[in-house]
């Protein structure tokens, strides 16, 4: 089981700087929920009269002082005494500088004019966390710089590696204490979120971010104080990391879980490793998936290769598309294709049209196929592009065989219409999907379910469906452009599913909606007449995953690797549950093929003689 400990640290009486009224009782607040609600094994409380910590040493006094508590984070964690996989947080309630670079706390006794020698860094208390074993480490600082008589800025500008850091207010604002609650607005909306059980539980980052975010200038409007902002940092980035363990959702873990996967499949297995535990401390030791994934990161370990070098650099230029078909035995499909500029807004909307077929699924259930016609593109991304990774190069060009895909994700409803016809090699479970709806993709589907939905299609259709190549995604999901989204350069929640607390390029941030959208809903398609390429869910491809494009298919095919069928599979598109960045049409992900996540659904292709 993850031990759980917490310094808490709140200082009302400055000998050179305004006292505050109420961060005492916010340290004793914080200090009395982590060791009450939480079940915290080790609280250590640091205020004008708490008592002395016992230590292998001897006792130290817990006066909030330069000397008292940085001897308190000198011997306590000389040598580590938690694991990974646990958790320690630290809360500070009092004045903060940004003071030639650095930040820092303002103990009781601090000088402001020997900032150096009577402040403590908030880098050394970061250094000394790190020192404790524990992975899981959260700051939440409930501090500023509100001396009237002297200028300066607050902290929040030096950046805390390896740690989760929540700030109470921006550098240049200040956090205000509330007379009639009795604390400081943000202290108390802390209190509030982290009491929060059930589905909207403040468990995460993420979701404890958002909560103060809006709630902390909610409570600054009722008791009419001046606005402040809270923000959370997170070095490295991992906006879902599980900072509850004991509120986790499975819908949490299952997305811990997605990025462990993401980890692997990159080659960061640290990172990998990390997150495993996070998932295994969430789970209470009980998930059968951490033990493989720690077998499986011990031996890709040991047989590890050195890290590629940087691609040479490939420039994309456009695409050849060949003559859409004209065969008169399919009708055309109409849809607004639409462009945006670098911030996001519209500047062009046209009426597009594709050749399609209808297939019946009994019911009432129908599934619409779009023609793709043949051409080539430059596939991966180009060295210019925001965000984009090493897994996506060399770019190459690709010639495509014409080929039918589906113009939405697989509904709900066609799911059912398939899983409900006689097994051809494995059950399929009608209902899968996390979020039900008859109009909302399928999810919760692993890479072998969707293979077999393929061969109950092809059963009843008489025609082949299968998952399209990663080739041909990427050449469907482009529609002619060389974009990063076949929108333009950037992408925006009004066109499509993802966490829109995160933006690309100059794109204005957006919704987060925290769950899958019906198929088609934004009422935009790409030039090929295909709807939600970008974000909602992930797709799977029938590819095995490759680090890199080197020795990859020229023609369009599906690249396997010696029929091995147990490695990760491909997938594209991103989904509501990551940032704008993953959605790009050339970014990469894999997963497991027997594994299910709530972000990954997929869509058919099939070739005919319609489009040959």
């Amino acid at each position: 089981m993850a031990k759980n400990w917490a310094i808490a640290i709140g200082i009302n009486n400055y000998t050179h700087l305004h006292s505050l009224d109420y961060a005492k009782k916010d340290a004793q607040s914080m200090g009395d929920f982590f060791q009450q609600e939480l079940g915290f094994e080790g609280i250590f409380l640091f205020t004008e009269n708490s008592p002395p910590v016992a230590t292998s040493t001897g006792p130290i006094p817990t006066r909030p002082t330069f000397g008292d508590l940085g001897r308190f984070l000198r011997l306590q964690f000389e040598s580590p005494l938690l694991e990974p996989g646990d958790n320690l947080w630290f809360f500070f309630s009092g004045h903060g500088l940004h003071y030639e670079g650095h930040d820092y706390l303002f103990l009781s006794d601090t000088d402001p004019g020997d900032i150096k020698y009577t402040a403590l860094p908030l880098s050394y208390v970061t250094e000394r966390l790190k020192r404790s074993g524990a992975d899981n480490i959260i700051l939440l600082l409930d501090a500023c710089w509100n001396q009237e008589d002297s200028a300066g800025e607050g902290i929040g500008k030096e950046p805390q590696q390896g740690v989760v850091t929540i700030y109470s207010c921006g550098a240049n604002e200040k956090a205000y204490e509330i007379p009639s609650l009795q604390q400081g607005s943000f202290t108390y909306a802390a209190l509030e979120a982290l009491q929060i059980q059930g589905e909207n539980n403040c468990a995460t980052v993420e979701r404890l971010g958002q909560y103060l975010y809006h709630r902390v200038p909610e409570i600054n409007r009722q008791y009419q104080q001046p606005p402040q902002t809270p923000y959370a940092i997170v070095e490295p980035s991992q906006s879902q990391l599980i900072i509850v363990p004991r509120y986790a959702t499975f819908q949490d873990i299952d997305t811990l879980k997605l990025n462990a996967y993401r980890a692997e499949s990159q080659d960061d297995l640290e990172l990998a490793k990390q997150l495993w535990i996070r998932v295994n401390a969430a789970t209470t030791d009980s998930d059968p998936d951490v033990i493989k994934a720690f077998l499986r990161i011990s031996q890709l370990s040991a047989t590890a290769s050195p890290p590629l070098t940087s691609p040479s650099r490939v420039r994309t230029t456009t695409a050849t598309i060949s003559p859409q078909p004209t065969s008169p035995r399919l009708p055309l499909l109409e849809f607004d294709v639409v462009t945006v500029d670098n911030q996001g807004q519209e500047i062009e909307r046209h009426q597009g049209t594709a050749h399609y077929f209808t297939e019946d699924l009994g019911k009432g259930v129908s599934l619409e196929m779009v023609a793709i016609p043949a051409g080539n593109f430059q596939m991966g991304s180009p060295d210019t592009e925001e965000q984009r990774r090493n897994f996506e190069s060399p770019q190459h060009k690709v010639t495509v065989p014409s080929f039918c895909m589906g113009n939405y994700p697989i509904s709900q409803a066609q799911w059912q219409a398939i899983a409900t016809l006689p097994p051809i090699n494995r059950e399929l479970d009608p209902n899968p999907s996390q979020f039900p709806g008859r109009n909302l993709p399928v999810e919760r589907v692993s890479w072998y379910d969707v293979v077999e939905f393929c061969a109950r299609l092809s059963q009843k259709t008489g025609r082949e469906y299968r998952l399209p190549s990663e080739a041909e995604w990427e050449y469907a999901c482009r529609g002619g452009t060389t974009t990063p989204f076949h929108f333009g350069e950037t992408i925006t929640t009004d066109l499509g599913n993802y966490d829109g607390n995160d933006t690309y390029g100059l794109a204005s941030q957006g919704k987060y909606r925290e769950q899958t959208t019906p198929v088609g809903s934004f009422q935009v398609a790409n030039a090929f007449g295909l709807y939600d390429m970008h974000g909602n869910v992930y797709e799977w491809c029938a590819d095995h995953w490759h680090k890199d494009y080197e020795g990859a298919p020229t023609d369009g095919s599906i690249w396997l690797n010696n029929k091995d069928n147990q490695s990760p599979r491909v997938l594209r598109g991103g989904s509501w549950v990551y940032n704008p960045w993953f959605c790009r049409a050339a970014y990469r992900d894999c997963l497991e093929p027997d594994l299910r996540s709530h972000g990954i659904g997929f869509r058919v292709v099939c070739r005919t003689a319609w489009v040959l």
